[in-house]
């Protein structure tokens, strides 16, 4: 299990293409990955939990990964999360 910090740096609101793209990510790999925020954590292949989040720009969420590829995926989530669009 790997469990991280990020700072989210997209330039929009984690609304529902930003949301969508990042469950297109999370579901690439057979890992298990969860966002959490403050105390809420969510499967990050669930579009419908991943939108009850709300996540803005500059604010920190811990992503955990859990599983054959969590390496990969947590590479690939961090990617994203941070890489300005």
């Amino acid at each position: 299990m790997i469990s991280k910090n990020i700072t989210i740096n997209i330039p929009t609101d984690m609304e529902a293409r930003p949301v969508a793209l990042l469950v297109q990510v999370a579901s690439q790999f057979e890992s298990n990955i969860y966002v959490e925020v403050e105390d809420k954590k969510v499967n990050a292949k669930s579009i419908m939990g991943m939108m009850t989040l709300s996540i803005a720009p500059g604010e920190e969420v811990t992503i955990i990964t859990k599983g054959v590829d969590e390496e990969e995926a947590m590479n690939k989530i961090e990617e994203y999360l941070t890489t300005s669009k």
